[in-house]
C-alpha cells in the first residue's frame, strides 16, 4: 500500500475484497506481492533466466477500459481494485461521458495519489451513450487484450492474471467470467449461482453462442478491430451491448471462452429500478436477439431467471442495506 494513503481510504478496499471472498482466489495486495515473489523464485530455480523472460514476454498486455457517466459514488473503489492486481494492468482507462458530477475530478485525484499506476482519463463528449463511450475506450486502448468492465465493478485481485492465462490459448478471441454481487447477502451462494447460470446458458445454446458480460469481459485487440465497424450503434438504447458484441464475434467465428476463475464483483443496484424499468432492462435480451435474427428459444432463459428473482432479491437487498447501515453497538448499549 503506498505511503500517504489514509487508513480510512484503505478500509473500503479491504472490505470490498472480503465481500468478494466467495472466490477462493481472493487475496489482499500484500498476499498478491508474496505470491508474485514466490512464483518468480520458483520459476528462476526451475528454468534459466532467459527462458523465464521469454515466457513473460509472451504474456499479453491487458488494458482495462471503464466507461463512466455520473459514477462518483463507485469509481474510486473500481479503480483501487484495478490498481491492486497480482499482475499489473498495462493501462487503466476511464472514459468520462459528459458526467455532471465529480467522476472526472475523482479520477484526476487518484492519478495524483497513485502516480505509479497507469490511470488514464479520457473524455468522450461527442454523444451521450454507453456504446459510443465503450467504443472510444476500446479504440484508444493500446494493450494486446482489451478488458471492459463497468464503473461499479470491483475486480478480484488476480483478474488480470486470469485474463492473461485465458488468452495464452491463441484460439481464444474473447473471454468472460462470473460476478459476485458485493452489496447483497449470501455472496458465496450468489457467486456459485451466477456461475451455474452462465454455464447452463452455454448448454442451452449447445455451445453455439457464448455471451460476454459487460461487467466482466475482455477481447483481443485484433478481434475488436475485426468487428468494430460492424457493432450496432443502438441509438434508441434498446439492446444489450455486450450480447450484440458477442453476436458480431460469432459472425466471424471468433471464439469466446467462459472462464470461471475470471471473477469480478459488481453492484446489484439494478434492483433499485422500478418494476417497469427493470422489465425494460430484461427485455433487452429479446430485442437484441431480434435485431440479429436469433430465434433459439433456449436463449430466453436469462429473461425468465431475471424476472423470477426480481422481487425476492429486491427485498433481500433492502434488508441487507438496512442491516449494514446500522451502527455497531458496543458495551451492551
Amino acid at each position: 500500500m503506498p505511503e500517504g494513503v489514509p487508513f480510512a481510504e484503505r478500509g473500503p478496499f479491504r472490505r470490498l475484497h472480503v465481500l468478494c471472498a466467495a472466490c477462493p482466489k481472493a487475496f489482499f495486495s500484500s498476499r498478491a506481492a508474496q505470491r508474485c515473489d514466490a512464483r518468480f523464485e520458483l520459476m528462476s530455480a526451475d528454468q534459466p533466466l532467459g527462458d523465464a523472460l521469454n515466457d513473460a514476454a509472451e504474456l499479453p498486455r491487458v488494458s482495462i477500459v471503464i466507461p463512466a457517466y455520473n459514477e462518483e459514488s463507485v469509481i474510486r473503489q473500481c479503480l483501487i481494485a484495478a490498481i491492486y492486481q497480482s499482475v499489473p494492468a498495462h493501462e487503466i482507462i476511464v472514459v468520462d461521458n459528459l458526467s455532471k458530477d465529480r467522476t472526472a475530478a475523482i479520477v484526476r485525484q487518484m492519478q495524483l495519489e497513485y502516480p505509479e499506476s497507469p490511470i488514464l482519463l479520457l473524455s468522450q463528449h461527442r454523444e451521450q451513450g454507453l456504446i459510443p463511450t465503450r467504443n472510444f475506450g476500446l479504440d484508444s486502448a493500446t494493450g494486446d487484450v482489451l478488458g471492459r468492465i463497468d464503473a461499479d465493478s470491483v475486480l478480484e485481485p488476480d483478474w488480470v492474471e486470469q485474463v492473461q492465462k485465458a488468452f495464452l490459448d491463441q484460439s481464444v478471441q474473447a473471454a468472460t467470467g462470473p460476478v459476485v454481487y458485493y452489496d447483497m447477502p449470501m455472496r458465496r451462494f450468489g457467486l456459485k449461482a451466477d456461475d451455474k447460470m452462465r454455464q447452463l446458458m452455454l448448454k442451452l445454446a449447445k455451445h453455439q453462442y457464448h455471451f460476454l458480460f459487460g461487467s466482466n469481459m475482455a477481447l483481443r485487440a485484433s478481434a475488436w478491430n475485426t468487428i468494430r465497424s460492424e457493432t450496432c450503434r443502438d441509438e434508441k438504447d434498446e439492446m444489450h451491448e455486450d450480447i450484440d458484441l458477442s453476436l458480431h464475434l460469432a459472425d466471424h467465428d471468433l471464439k469466446i471462452q467462459y472462464c470461471p476463475q475470471m471473477v469480478s464483483g459488481m453492484s446489484a443496484r439494478r434492483l433499485e429500478d422500478s418494476p417497469r424499468d427493470y422489465r425494460y432492462y430484461v427485455t433487452r435480451f429479446d430485442r437484441t436477439y431480434k435485431a440479429h435474427n436469433v430465434k433459439k428459444m433456449a436463449l430466453k432463459a436469462p429473461m425468465v431467471v431475471f424476472f423470477s428473482v426480481y422481487f425476492p432479491a429486491k427485498i433481500l437487498r433492502a434488508i441487507h442495506t438496512v442491516n449494514t447501515a446500522q451502527p455497531v453497538r458496543r458495551g451492551g448499549q
